[in-house]
């Protein structure tokens, strides 16, 4: 987990000012790995007890997943996603930083929250919230709700999780780089 983040984040990195703060996310499936820095070389990288299978395994046993279950993971992914706050980019603002991935997973949330396709995708915190709330809505029984939405329960948790991250850790927009796929651990 620890050399993938770190090749995403070295590719990330690439065409980036040194100095610019810059925080590179990967939800594996047993954890969610996070690399953040101003350089070359990341100044911290983290592992977070999240993953979408194991988010899926502890919490989502129906598809479309329960409300119940779906507020029994918010809890646990906030309470993982709390521990981050002091490590991104140590004594740097957090709110100067900016968020990248290069998740397939993520991509894929992106292109279904209304993201133009291209080699580098803007999600706006606003968009994938919507997006968040037609999940919200399936588990309600909607059905129309979950139109367009990823039709596996793996894709919620990634949703879920990347919504907790976002939200919590107040970052307005992903930006979602074409480059490394891999999205397993």
């Amino acid at each position: 987990m620890e050399a993938k983040i770190l090749k995403q984040y070295e590719a990330i990195r690439l065409g980036i000012p040194d100095g610019m703060p810059i925080t590179v996310l990967h939800i594996g499936e047993q954890q969610t790995a996070v690399a953040a820095g101003t350089g070359a070389e990341p100044s911290a990288v983290f592992k977070l007890p999240i993953g979408s299978r194991k988010t899926v395994v502890e919490y989502l046993q129906h598809d479309p997943p329960t409300p119940k279950e779906i507020e029994n993971a918010i809890v646990a992914v906030e309470d993982a996603v709390a521990n981050a706050r002091t490590i991104i980019i140590g004594g740097t603002n957090l709110f100067t930083t900016q968020l990248f991935t290069s998740d397939e997973a993520i991509r894929k949330i992106a292109l279904i929250s209304g993201v133009p396709e291209g080699s580098e995708l803007i999600l706006s915190r606003d968009a994938m919230e919507r997006t968040f709330e037609r999940l919200i809505a399936g588990t309600l029984g909607r059905p129309s709700s979950r139109e367009g939405l990823p039709a596996n329960v793996t894709s919620a948790a990634t949703l879920l999780t990347l919504r907790e991250f976002m939200h919590h850790l107040q970052f307005l927009s992903i930006t979602v780089k074409a480059g490394y796929k891999s999205n397993k651990q």
